[in-house]
Order: C-alpha cells, then sequence, then structure tokens
C-alpha cells in the first residue's frame, strides 16, 4: 500500500523534508533493503539500526525512520530523508496498525504452542481457492514481523492469515490490538517458552489473549481435543467454532487412514461439510493442522471440492514435516526448524507408525527455552524414545544428554546411543551408520542447526525422485 512520505510523517506525528516522495516497502534490514523501501531503525540488544541508515539510503531506501536523538545529528545531506521519533518500533507498530484500518478487511490470526505456521500456511492455500490472500511470510509472528506483514497489505487483497507468538505475558494481547484481528485460531497449548513462565497453564493464560482481544463481533476457532484450548471459549460473548477429533467438536476427524510414505487419508464431518481429505504431511498431528484449517476456511463457504484439492496439493515450508527420499530407500524426516516437548511427542507417534522401517533412527536436538524443568523435559522426551522402540538415538547439545539417560532408564541399550556437542559431528555418525531401508527423523530448533545433519544425509545421495512432501564430542 503504497504512501508518501508526508502520509507515513503525518500518521506517526513527525516531519519529513521530502514529503513528496512515495514509499514502495518497508524493512527492517538494511543489508536486504530494495530500492523504494523505507527503513525503519530498529534498536535491538545486539545491533541499532540507527548506525545502518547510512548504508539503507545508499542501497537505494527512501528514507528512514530514525530516533530523535539520529536525527538532531544527522548530516545537512541526510536529514531531509528522515522521520525522527520516540520509539522507532512504536513507530513500526503505529504505521502498520494505521495501513491495516486503512485496508478495513478481515484478519485471522493463528497461535498455539505447535502447529501454528503449518496451520497458517494449509489455511492460506485452502482461502487463495476462492480470495486473494496476505498471508505472513515464514513465522513473522512477533513485534517486528507482524507490523511488516501488515504494511504489505495491498487493495487487492481480499483475506490476510498472521501468526501470533510470545514469550512474555501480554505479547498476544498487544499483536492481536496492533492486527485488529476478528477471527482468531488456537491449535494447542503446551509445555513451551517455560524459561519465560511458571507453568503450563500460565502460557495457556497468555494464549487466551488472542481470543480476550478479537474485534467483535468476532470468531474463536479452538482445538476441542485440547482441554485448556476448549475453555477458551468459556465466557465468549461471540460465535466459538471447535475442531478435533473427539466427540462434540463442531468440525471432526471421524476416520483417518495412514498413507504408506508420508501422508494421511481422513474423513471430516462438519456443519454443510462432509468429505474424504488427503494431506500430504506425516502424522496425526498434520491431520490436526489441517482440520484447524479446514473449520476455519469453512466460515468462508469455500466448496468442499476446493479444500480437498488444495490440501491434497499442499507443500509445507522447507525443514517443517519434509520427507525425502534417499539413496537405497532410506527415509528423512526433516524437521528441524523448532523443537518443544509436545512436537516431539507428536513426531515420534509418526514415527512409531511408519510402515515398513528397517530401523528407527532419531537425531534430536536440545530443546530451548524450558528453564529449570529443562532437565525433567529432556529425559521424560528421551524415555519415549525407549518406548517406541527407536533403534539409535543421537542427542546433540546442552540438556539433549537427557533424552539419553532417560531413555537408558527405560530399556535403550547404551552403545545405541550417543551424545555429540555439536550438529556437524552427529551428522557424520549418522551418514556412516545409515543403512537402506531405515527411516530417521531430524528433529530440533534452528539454534542448534541440525539441518546441517540433514545436509550431510542428503549428500550421501537423494534419489532423483524424492517422496517429497513438505510435508565433535561423543559419550
Amino acid at each position: 500500500m503504497q504512501l508518501s512520505m508526508a502520509e507515513v510523517a503525518a500518521t506517526l506525528g513527525s516531519s519529513c523534508g521530502t514529503p513528496e516522495r512515495i514509499v514502495q516497502g518497508y524493512s527492517i534490514d538494511s543489508r536486504s533493503i530494495l530500492p523504494g523501501q523505507l527503513f525503519f531503525a530498529i534498536r535491538g540488544p545486539r545491533f541499532d539500526g540507527n548506525q545502518f541508515v547510512g548504508q539503507a539510503i545508499e542501497r537505494g531506501a527512501v528514507g528512514a525512520v530514525v530516533e530523535r536523538a539520529f536525527h538532531e545529528q544527522a548530516s545537512p545531506k541526510l536529514a531531509p530523508v528522515l522521520i525522527p521519533v520516540m520509539d522507532t518500533v512504536q513507530a513500526l507498530q503505529r504505521l502498520a496498525q494505521a495501513v491495516r484500518r486503512k485496508w478495513g478487511r478481515k484478519i485471522i490470526g493463528i497461535t498455539g504452542s505447535t502447529g501454528k505456521t503449518t496451520t497458517k500456511e494449509m489455511l492460506a492455500a485452502l482461502l487463495s481457492r476462492r480470495l486473494c490472500v496476505r498471508k505472513s511470510r515464514g513465522n513473522f509472528n512477533n513485534f517486528y514481523g507482524l507490523p511488516l506483514t501488515l504494511l504489505a497489505l495491498e487493495p487487492e487483497h481480499e483475506l490476510a492469515v498472521v501468526e501470533l507468538a510470545m514469550s512474555a505475558t501480554g505479547e498476544i494481547a498487544r499483536l492481536a490490538q496492533i492486527a485488529e484481528v476478528e477471527i482468531g485460531v488456537v491449535t494447542n497449548v503446551g509445555p513451551v517458552h517455560l524459561e519465560f513462565f511458571d507453568s503450563v497453564e500460565a502460557i495457556a493464560r497468555a494464549k487466551r489473549e488472542l481470543i480476550e482481544n478479537l474485534q467483535s463481533p468476532g470468531v474463536a476457532v479452538l482445538n476441542h481435543d485440547d482441554p485448556r484450548v476448549r475453555e477458551f471459549g468459556k465466557g465468549f460473548k461471540d460465535r466459538v467454532v471447535t475442531f478435533g477429533f473427539g466427540e462434540g467438536a463442531d468440525f471432526r476427524v471421524v476416520e483417518l487412514r495412514a498413507q504408506e510414505g508420508a501422508g494421511s487419508h481422513f474423513r471430516v464431518v462438519g456443519p454443510r461439510l462432509k468429505g474424504e481429505f488427503y494431506v500430504p504431511l506425516p502424522g496425526r498431528h498434520n491431520v490436526e493442522n489441517a482440520i484447524a484449517a479446514i473449520a476455519t476456511a469453512s466460515l468462508f463457504e469455500v466448496p468442499t471440492s476446493d479444500l480437498q484439492e488444495a490440501l491434497a496439493e499442499f507443500q509445507n515450508l522447507h525443514l517443517r514435516s519434509e520427507v525425502l527420499t534417499l539413496a537405497g530407500g532410506i527415509t528423512l524426516i526433516n524437521d528441524c526448524y523448532n523443537s518443544n516437548p509436545l512436537a516431539m511427542e507428536r513426531t515420534l507417534d509418526t514415527l512409531a507408525n511408519w510402515p515398513n522401517a528397517r530401523r528407527k533412527i532419531v537425531v534430536a536436538g536440545e530443546m530451548l527455552e524450558l528453564g529449570p524443568t529443562s532437565r525433567e523435559w529432556h529425559h521424560a522426551i528421551g524415555r519415549r524414545c525407549a518406548e517406541i522402540g527407536v533403534d539409535w538415538l543421537l542427542a546433540v547439545q546442552g540438556d539433549a544428554q537427557y533424552f539419553l539417560a532417560g531413555a537408558r532408564e527405560a530399556g535403550l541399550k547404551a552403545e545405541r546411543g550417543r551424545f555429540f556437542l555439536k550438529a556437524e559431528a552427529a551428522g557424520e555418525f549418522c551418514r556412516g551408520l545409515i543403512e537402506p531401508g531405515d527411516v530417521v527423523l531430524v528433529k530440533g530448533s534452528r539454534a542448534v542447526h541440525l539441518e546441517t545433519v540433514s545436509e550431510l544425509l542428503r549428500s550421501s545421495g537423494e534419489s532423483a525422485s524424492p517422496a517429497k512432501t513438505n510435508s565433535g564430542h561423543e559419550s
């Protein structure tokens, strides 16, 4: 949505020496800024964007929103293209909210401990069959990413689907207020960010902020199978729509049939909807993501046939439930974008039911932000690995060592577990370990860099026609 520098400055309660310039886009990264974009100089814990204003202008930025102190000291040559404000983050959010209001159409917000990005991608794919949809790019889901998504709204967009994340109380409430969300989807609540919260119940209260801050008349789309999420509907004055596998869900999966390889067939019944669906992603948890997307898309009366076709053709983002067939019929489940106890449990359940696996090998990275409960959660996931019959468990970094303690306690032979300080060492070991017919799950957070393991395994020889479904120290 094009604005002039004068319009931006007026919205931010400021002024600009080049009011006639037209803004073609917005950025907070001087390294990737494009000509015609407006640069917001964000001050973060490790950098100060004001130091890179000159670089952004040299790269073609139309101007920059900067702190007043920087503006006061700027050179006469630079000063005319600057818009001074007290706080550049608040300015970014304020302008984003103004653009959202000018655009004036519906926004769907999605949150949850797991599955929110995949659900967002699925929902956007379903709705795009009938509508022009703007969606959050990747996981642009915080105080920077959400405003940038809103600032990318164009008049032709008929609907927006955004993701909301948090690491503290009040963050989702603020994000929902900035975006003025009208339809809120909650996938689940689980033990994530326990470094910042004292209990899962506290996490649930933080997730509930989305429902509490919906614009009226709003719609709450809730996971009926999650008792904490189901409670969010109590006292909500507007419409509640539920999804899940259990009795009582408005949109319910009544039959689930695993597909050999990497997908699932399932049957859904709901208000004015009944049909067979296929999702080319592995695991029951991805069917849960799909039914959340179907329930939400139904609010816009997208025909069932369109929903079926869009879901069958769905491709997930890289590193999320990605299934590859390597040379020799080795299956690689590449899911190393994020990890937490709930996500690990669900992915291990998928591995447990994988058909015709010769051996099941898990490469698991440390689960981060679990605070004082970290050792306990890693121990529990290790036990789960042994319970599902994992043949090898390779643990990477920090508290991942407690995966091995839990697994050995539950029966995994000591020689079938290894701990590595770095992902590269785990990848090299795994590359020498795998044999035809094995299924290898690589699961971790980006900070652990387990994509290195997947790259090493793929370099051993990926087949010409992969079953891609989008789906150190040693002791």
